[in-house]
């Protein structure tokens, strides 16, 4: 089992918020994960990561996909 962190949509049509989560590869977007390490809210502009826990996926071998790695460089 291979594991990403990626953006999975929550919120209203047109009050979008992601979560960043650990999830499976062959999992859909919104489907099931395995742990959420926090959330973005674009039109509020705050981001919230549990930072020991994104460092012990990244431990583990998951990697980030391209809009999240740009998230944690922040």
């Amino acid at each position: 089992m291979s594991v990403k962190l990626r953006l999975a949509l929550t919120g209203k049509t047109h009050q979008r918020s992601f979560r960043v989560v650990a999830q499976d590869t062959q999992s859909k977007r919104d489907g099931k994960f395995l742990e959420i390490l926090g959330s973005l809210d674009p039109k509020k502009n705050l981001i919230k990561i549990k930072r020991e826990r994104v460092s012990y996926w990244l431990s583990k071998g998951a990697k980030p996909t391209a809009t999240v790695a740009k998230i944690l460089q922040k």
